[in-house]
């Protein structure tokens, strides 16, 4: 037996069966192909449900009354104690006013009222309107006696004429100007030397060199609307509340002297100088009129 006649060579009907397998597979191949690939394109794409997202974005507090003259949109950055002093108002007031049970939690966005809610006016007193006396259109005044013979009819007067033996009137004398009944004459804070001055970008009032443990004074009479820490750059703050158009503010303090909703007078220390939140021992000494700062130079004593 030779080589040739060992090697197994498949006759015709084996290599129709081989190949008919060979064409199964592929077609079967490509059948699950096609269904991996039907699956695929059948499936729903993965959709975000964002109605209950927005059902849960809420309107911040106050958002009704944005731009409306009173109220203040929060911005990055802001405290509460800082927006109250720029509306020259207590920040305790502007807490009540907004029912912020933590003032420490304010939004950006928010809007906060930050002037007092309008007073409803007072129905007027009935009994203190009098009324002036009306007289009947048409009726003309006539002396109850008869008029005598020859004598000359009396003209009538024209509205506005000065009546004849009537003392001449003399003309009033325009008031001088009156300083507004919240005006306040000041003292100084502090004796030391002013070693920076009033810049309305940069500075928002005055320095005050001095010592550690230097009186500072209230510059008038007022009451303690704010004493603590919380205004960034200020250091250990007072905040005097002097009535509705002024605020004196003092900053930078080793130690206060007084608390929140204490009355203070004139020329009372108030608190110890120091270097607080300061690059050095001063007094950084405010005066807001209506919540702007104005130069304090302006409404102190000439040294």
């Amino acid at each position: 037996m030779n080589k040739r006649s060992l090697t197994m060579v498949p006759d015709g009907a084996e290599r129709a069966c081989w190949r008919g397998v060979a064409l199964w597979a592929v077609v079967g191949g490509l059948l699950l192909t096609a269904g991996c690939s039907t699956r695929k394109l059948n499936q729903p794409a993965p959709v975000e449900d964002r109605t209950r997202a927005s059902a849960e974005i809420k309107p911040l507090p106050g958002a009704e009354n944005a731009g409306k003259p009173g109220y203040y949109t929060v911005r990055p950055g802001d405290t509460l104690y800082r927006i109250a002093l720029e509306a020259g108002q207590a920040p305790r007031d502007v807490q009540t006013w907004n029912n912020l049970s933590n003032p420490n939690l304010i939004e950006i966005g928010q809007v906060l009222r930050v002037a007092p809610p309008a007073a409803t006016p007072a129905a007027p007193n009935s009994a203190a309107v009098t009324s002036a006396p009306v007289t009947a259109p048409g009726v003309v005044a006539r002396p109850l006696t008869p008029p005598v013979a020859g004598a000359t009819p009396p003209v009538p007067a024209t509205p506005g004429a000065p009546v004849a033996g009537a003392p001449t009137p003399v003309p009033a004398t325009a008031p001088e100007p009156v300083a507004g009944a919240d005006e306040i004459s000041f003292v100084w804070p502090a004796q030391g030397a002013v070693v920076s001055n009033f810049d309305e970008s940069k500075n928002k009032g005055v320095s005050i060199a001095g010592k550690v443990g230097d009186p500072v004074l209230a510059a008038a009479d007022g009451r303690v609307v704010y004493a603590g820490a919380g205004l960034r750059g200020y250091g250990n703050l007072i905040i005097l509340k002097h009535n509705n158009t002024y605020l004196t503010a003092y900053a930078h303090n080793q130690a206060l002297l007084v608390r929140e909703d204490q009355t203070v007078k004139q020329g009372q220390r108030i608190a110890e100088m120091g270097s607080s939140d300061s690059d050095r021992v001063k007094l950084h000494f405010e005066v807001r009129r209506q919540g702007k700062p104005v130069d304090p130079l302006a409404h102190l004593p000439k040294r």
